[in-house]
């Protein structure tokens, strides 16, 4: 018999069957939610130290990574990535989180101020309260453990919103923090589809800082929900990545690394390779290596093991990389993608074969959005200076990457290219001890490194002179 309860049900991208239903959270539960974690914080800050939070997210770390190869099979279930790949998101995860940790003592610690006889001066770094963190699906251990860790290693309480695609993933590591020691309330997961609902809850008083991951428009109307509030919102948005092969790279080298920064999880990653700009010297031996390369993967059953590529994650994004694709072709790009992949594609319609397109240029979506599928669009420069300017024309900027044996002159580019994250030589991957931020309308703010705990804490200066003796 039903509840009446709203329910949120996970569609399968694989099969298109739903697979997980979680009960809707809903704006009446909103004071009680606020009030727990508030009661939570306060214990929390007041019954452990640095060193018990370090050690309670150490044993948590530690939990985690022993469940990598059992919990991996909910990544391929719930968002189509091939199996092969998925106990390594959750293992990299551990090693972010490590990263993180062991940096904690030094960028928590106090910062004195300047010597003075009769005073002492120290800026301590508080946490904030009640950390909304909101998730999205494409990599949900790895953005997860960017805000957690360190908003729990400054003494914050957490609300984790997931995707509905991604249910799991929260309460996985909710079981693993419990296991560990946390105490009841510190962090608590709500699923919530409902834009209404969200919004609410942004907005309410008991909520001392946002962090969002997911879509530009999901990332405005994050930030427009807390508009009326003074609270910290840090938003890490889409990107459409471009990388420029110079005519003194070995192409054949260049093309694998680029197919891989391209097509991996399918296109879904927010620092995926979307536009690909190569040298006329090299062109036609690159393209020619790209199709080589393309030639030698499968797309298939994200089960079987064998597959490079699974699913995208739901019928209305197959469509939107499909009707990019042939708004390209229709304006006169051409599609060099080889005739190996029937079998895959007719597995369903989210079976989206890799896409390789030439003949494209700054006039088609493909190039000028994010289309955040298997594409690798390749458009012909003749110089440094056009692909710098063609890889600028973009209003978003999360990471580039340029391609080159002379590396101070990749890094001489680098410097020119707007974007948060440059590569010279390497593609699609966060390092822990540097920041992950976007530029232009790819986010605000930053996750990771030393500065990744700057979201999550408040600085508070103690000023203490000595009275006189009387």
């Amino acid at each position: 018999m039903s509840t009446g309860k709203p329910v949120l049900t996970t569609i399968s991208p694989i099969t298109q069957q739903p697979i997980h239903t979680r009960d809707e959270f809903t704006p009446d539960q909103i004071p009680s939610l606020v009030e727990a974690s508030k009661a939570a914080f306060k214990n929390f800050k007041a019954s452990y130290d640095l060193a018990a939070r370090q050690k309670l997210v150490a044993k948590a770390l530690d939990i985690l990574e022993s469940k990598a190869d059992e919990r991996a099979r909910d990544l391929t279930e719930q968002m189509g990535r091939p199996i092969q790949y998925c106990a390594s998101e959750i293992k990299t995860a551990v090693a972010r989180g490590r990263y993180m940790l062991r940096v904690s003592t030094e960028v928590l610690k106090d910062v004195p101020g300047d010597e003075e006889a009769g005073f002492t001066r120290y800026i301590r770094k508080e946490p904030l309260g009640i950390i909304l963190v909101i998730f999205a699906w494409n990599y949900p251990y790895l953005i997860l453990i960017n805000s957690l860790v360190p908003a729990l290693l400054a003494g914050n309480a957490l609300i984790l919103k997931p995707s509905p695609q991604t249910p799991t993933i929260p309460e996985t590591f909710l079981s693993v923090l419990e296991e560990a020691g946390l105490p009841k309330n510190v962090v608590q997961v709500v699923h919530c589809g409902n834009a209404d609902t969200l919004s609410k809850l942004v907005s309410s008083p008991g909520i001392d800082s946002v962090t969002f991951t997911g879509s530009v428009a999901g990332g405005l109307a994050t930030q427009q929900a807390a508009a009326k509030r003074v609270i910290p919102v840090g938003l890490e948005l889409g990107g459409n990545d471009p990388a420029y092969i110079r005519p003194d790279m070995d192409v054949k080298w260049a093309a694998a690394e680029i197919v891989d920064g391209s097509v991996f999880n399918s296109g879904q990653s927010c620092c995926s390779i979307e536009r690909v700009y190569v040298h006329e010297d090299v062109y036609d031996k690159f393209v020619e290596a790209v199709v080589g390369v393309v030639n030698g993967y499968k797309l298939g059953d994200p089960f079987s093991g064998s597959s490079h590529l699974g699913p995208v994650i739901s019928v209305k994004s197959a469509q939107n990389i499909r009707k990019h694709i042939q708004e390209a072709l229709d304006a006169g790009a051409k599609s060099l993608t080889p005739d190996i992949f029937k079998e895959g594609e007719a597995l369903g319609e989210t079976f989206v074969r890799p896409e390789i397109l030439v003949n494209v240029n700054h006039n088609m979506r493909v190039m000028k959005e994010e289309t955040f599928g298997p594409v690798i669009a390749i458009q012909k420069v003749t110089s440094d200076e056009e692909a710098v300017q063609l890889m600028n024309d973009s209003d978003l900027g999360l990471t580039a990457s340029i391609w080159t044996r002379d590396v101070p002159t990749g890094e001489k580019l680098a410097e020119l290219v707007e974007a948060g994250t440059v590569f010279v030589n390497r593609a699609d991957y966060p390092s822990p001890d540097l920041a992950w931020t976007g530029w232009k309308n790819s986010g605000r703010g930053q996750t990771l490194s030393k500065f990744g705990f700057d979201q999550f804490v408040r600085l508070k200066n103690f000023h203490l002179k000595q009275a006189p003796t009387p």
